[in-house]
């Protein structure tokens, strides 16, 4: 009897000590199916609930922003992108991880990078993307790793209705590896905190970026005028082009054309002092600040970013894993590995609210940049950085 009991207090205890969390997300179909699952799973191994509401994801952010100070919003968000971080943390709505999530070695640290703001952790990573050079082995047999091996294989495959490589050279998005690369930067970034009095892009090495994107225009003839985006994807997947700057929301297209593919980085570029590191995003779990069920919900966000989760999560949808050991279990995916590694050596985009003053400016520049030959770089730079510091103010 005296057994029975204490079997039954245990069962009560374990009932009054669990957890019902709600999760926004805006995952759909396979994905959510994912989302699910891990649900479950987790209450079999813990007993807390897991309540899955579906919130679109242009509205999650402002939504969550409104009703979470009054009680009304979720214990997690699955999943939000690095840059609202800093309009999140500055609403007071998301709370700081760094107490739960004390073991990170797992967590690639470009996406860590990017989920810190202020010096904290605001969010487990989940995915991120970034792009790099995915190349057609038919045209390009032997992947190019420096800059003259790379010339050499694009122009050859250039001529006759076929391309060497394409890439929108005005998009200041896709071309930020190159700009970094020369040693241009978006906010200085001193030792994890941003500072936006400081604007990298109208220096030396900003200009010689802007320089070396006209000259893949202009002097090497690889990349007409006109090619954005859709026009390189086009050719690539018809078998007319060798090389081609995406991102992995392509690779569903170019599976589809039954191009042999690879995926590479941009080579370093000719006289650059560092790398080729393009911008990264990256979306992860964020905790309420005001939630009642911190810990079960930062165990949850935990879990969803845990390896063999990242994995069926990689099998549910094809994003990039955070996790390390998942793109390990994955090595034989090369959507996987190959932007996996651009992901791993690239920059990760600013959290900063600041940064809506910078995109229309710095986007103008580039553009204008790449129209003719031989433009004053300086000049044009330097407009745009007077107009971002203008709008910061």
């Amino acid at each position: 009897m005296k057994k029975a009991l204490t079997i039954l207090s245990l069962a009560l205890l374990g009932q009054a000590s669990a957890a019902t969390i709600t999760v926004w997300t805006h995952f759909g179909d396979s994905e959510l199916a994912w989302l699910r699952a891990q649900a479950a799973d987790f209450k079999a191994k813990t007993g807390n609930t897991v309540n899955i509401v579906s919130v679109p994801f242009g509205e999650m952010t402002d939504k969550f922003i409104q009703s979470a100070p009054k009680g009304q919003g979720p214990d997690l968000l699955t999943t939000q992108p690095h840059d609202r971080l800093g309009q999140l943390a500055a609403a007071g709505v998301i709370e700081p991880m760094d107490k739960y999530v004390t073991s990170r070695t797992d967590l690639d640290k470009t996406a860590l990078n990017a989920m810190t703001y202020q010096g904290k952790l605001f969010g487990v990573p989940m995915f991120a993307e970034a792009v790099a050079v995915v190349y057609n082995k038919a045209l390009v047999p032997t992947a190019p790793t420096t800059w003259s091996a790379f010339l050499a294989a694009a122009q050859k495959n250039t001529g006759s209705g076929k391309f060497g490589y394409l890439a929108d050279l005005s998009n200041a998005y896709m071309q930020y590896g190159i700009i970094s690369a020369y040693g241009g930067y978006v906010f200085k970034n001193n030792g994890g905190t941003l500072n936006v009095k400081d604007v990298g892009l109208a220096n030396a090495g900003a200009d010689k970026a802007s320089a070396f994107l006209n000259d893949l225009r202009y002097k090497y003839n690889l990349v007409p005028e006109g090619v954005n985006g859709d026009a390189a994807k086009s050719a690539f997947v018809q078998g007319r082009l060798g090389m081609f700057l995406t991102g992995p929301w392509d690779m569903g297209d170019i599976k589809k054309a039954n191009i042999n593919y690879g995926i590479i980085p941009f080579p370093t570029p000719p006289g650059a002092t560092g790398k080729w590191s393009p911008f990264v995003g990256v979306q992860g779990t964020m905790l309420n600040s005001y939630s009642k069920n911190k810990v079960a919900a930062a165990q949850f966000a935990k879990q969803i970013s845990s390896s063999d989760a990242q994995v069926a999560f990689n099998k549910a949808g094809g994003r990039i894993p955070a996790s390390l050991s998942a793109r390990t279990k994955l090595k034989a995916d090369p959507v996987v590995q190959g932007f996996g590694k651009t992901i791993s050596m690239g920059t990760p985009m600013p959290n900063v609210p600041q940064m809506g003053a910078v995109w229309g400016p710095w986007s103008n520049a580039i553009a204008q940049s790449v129209q003719k030959s031989g433009q004053n770089y300086g000049q044009i730079l330097d407009k745009a950085v007077q107009e971002i510091n203008s709008n910061i103010k």
